[in-house]
């Protein structure tokens, strides 16, 4: 079982099957769209007839009677599982939509639009999760395994300094401070969440030598980049976790299929509490503040004044 979902979640991402004549027919008679739109139809399309003909069913291949209601809810559900935002789902929606009213209008194969009436439900935010020992091992090895800058600087965020995605996508060079043996760095940019914190140097290392050793525009003042913009996004970086994660073998992924970028986050601040960290230290250091400056961790108990040496004397203890 873990075997087949494993192997669906990666139909999901990244399966570019021959979706058959009907969709190339419906995507041929896309004229008026742009080229781009077109190639984006395209992909969708491909990727849902792939996921369709790995179904019970499916195993003679796409036919436009497997195109049900149940069909596309199962699909978008699996795409929402697997970390894709709302908007991209409702895109994917549209597509099907347009290929569904094809279908039907068109062709006659179809009595009804089996995108129609479909929501899109708001991304399920599952509660964060504490990384067992095994789960934090393969994350550790599938990024050695990467060997790719970018993939080091990226993790060790999340993992080592608990930043949330928008404070790695919107990470400026300008408020990263990185020595040879010391660094911290200016992060969080919603309102009254910027905080200076001190790294560690599982962190610092793989950020400097990221920003100095190449691998993004050196035009942009943002540390990630994207081959269109400035910034990677936050939908990028949720894109590259799961592009990482999918070169798990079989018994890897059983162990971290389902952790998020959010669940590195989570984990930094348990195994924080574990070193002896103070609450009131895990929020300063996190950015967990209120618009005045206060931790926002609900609790009976006075707070103390929480200074950054403090938290930084309390890294050397962090626990891997």
């Amino acid at each position: 079982m873990a075997e087949k979902e494993a192997r669906n979640l990666r139909v999901v991402e990244a399966v570019e099957d021959d979706g058959g004549d009907l969709v190339e027919e419906y995507l041929d008679g896309l004229g008026g769209k742009s080229p781009s739109t077109v190639e984006a139809y395209g992909r969708v399309l491909r990727q849902l007839a792939g996921w369709i003909a790995e179904r019970p069913g499916g195993s003679g291949g796409f036919r436009a009677e497997l195109l049900s209601r149940t069909a596309v809810e199962t699909y978008l559900a699996e795409l929402g599982a697997s970390g894709y935002s709302a908007n991209h789902r409702a895109k994917v929606k549209s597509a099907i939509s347009g290929f569904g009213r094809w279908l039907v209008e068109d062709k006659g194969l179809l009595r009804r639009n089996p995108a129609r009436g479909v929501e899109i439900p708001p991304h399920q935010r599952l509660a964060p999760r504490i990384l067992s020992p095994d789960q934090r091992y393969v994350l550790k090895n599938l990024v050695e395994r990467d060997g790719g800058g970018r993939s080091a600087a990226l993790f060790a965020l999340g993992y080592w300094a608990g930043c949330r995605v928008s404070d790695a996508s919107r990470l400026r060079v300008a408020d990263t401070h990185l020595g040879p043996k010391a660094g911290w760095m200016r992060v969080g940019h919603k309102g009254g969440k910027a905080r200076d914190i001190d790294l560690l140097n599982e962190v610092r290392k793989p950020l400097r030598e990221y920003i100095e050793g190449g691998g993004r525009d050196p035009a942009s003042p943002f540390v990630f980049t994207s081959q269109r913009t400035e910034r990677l996004g936050e939908a990028g970086i949720h894109y590259w976790f799961r592009t990482l994660k999918a070169k798990a073998t079989k018994d890897e992924w059983d162990l971290v299929g389902d952790v998020t970028y959010h669940d590195l986050r989570h984990d930094f601040a348990h195994r924080a509490r574990e070193s002896g960290w103070r609450l009131e230290e895990i929020a300063y250091y996190l950015g967990h503040t209120t618009n005045r400056g206060t931790p926002a961790i609900q609790t009976t108990a006075r707070y103390t004044q929480v200074s950054r040496e403090q938290v930084k004397e309390k890294l050397k203890d962090l626990r891997s």
